[in-house]
């Protein structure tokens, strides 16, 4: 090769060493595929982990449940003595029942959970077996739970119910009379009706308050307690 063309082709060598250069660099700061998806995946997986860390555990919901019932029990406590509070509800037959209804009478007011369940039935069949008696001492029942009107016509035919049985579904009265609260089942806590009998004189006040009801025998003390005032 003579001399003239060996200093043309360093010449060439020389100015193409730039581009290549470039082109090792930028092929270089291109990540391959699979970096690209680990780091996708990371970002992922950190994105989940920081949600799952906002969410509210089983515990917090529970304590925030029992908070709110504890603060329902304390404002809707009833006290022997004090004024009972009105209320008015729908009630089988279609018509409405209020405290008005009862003004100058006794009134025994009777919680219940649910019509038509073991412990309630019996609870309104040994009532219904005792108006007369109730009757005679100047006393009037009724009975009340969150079901519907419906449900509680049916409860009413089925068991020949005499009584009349009033419809609080959005759980207002219940709450007045602190018949709603907390209750626990299968280690499952829960707000629902609990079971409560409230006793009124014939003064609009509270006579006698029984909580946490035990069926047997109950509507005989109510009628007792009834008869002492």
């Amino acid at each position: 090769m003579s001399k003239k063309t060996r200093k043309k082709s360093s010449k060439t060598t020389a100015k193409s060493s730039p581009a290549t250069a470039v082109r090792s660099k930028a092929v270089a700061s291109v990540k391959p595929p699979a970096a690209k998806a680990r780091k996708a995946v990371a970002k992922k997986s950190s994105k989940a982990a920081k949600a799952a860390s906002t969410k509210p555990s089983h515990k917090d919901a529970s304590k925030s449940l029992k908070s709110a019932a504890s603060a329902a029990t304390k404002s809707t406590t009833l006290l022997e003595g004090a004024k009972a509070p009105d209320f008015r509800l729908p009630r089988d037959g279609g018509s409405e029942v209020s405290l008005t209804d009862f003004a100058g009478k006794k009134l025994v007011l009777f919680f219940y959970p649910r019509a038509d369940t073991p412990g309630c039935t019996k609870e309104a069949i040994d009532f219904t077996r005792l108006k007369d008696a109730f009757a005679e001492s100047g006393t009037e029942i009724l009975g009340v739970s969150g079901d519907t009107v419906k449900a509680q016509e049916s409860f009413r035919n089925k068991h020949q119910l005499a009584i009349p049985l009033g419809s609080d579904e959005q759980h207002e009265m219940l709450e007045a009379y602190g018949a709603w609260g907390e209750k626990s089942m299968y280690g499952r806590t829960f707000l629902g009706i609990l079971r409560t009998t409230v006793l009124l004189g014939a003064d609009g006040r509270i006579a006698r308050i029984w909580r946490n009801v035990r069926v047997d025998g109950h509507a005989g003390e109510v009628l007792a307690a009834a008869r002492s005032l």
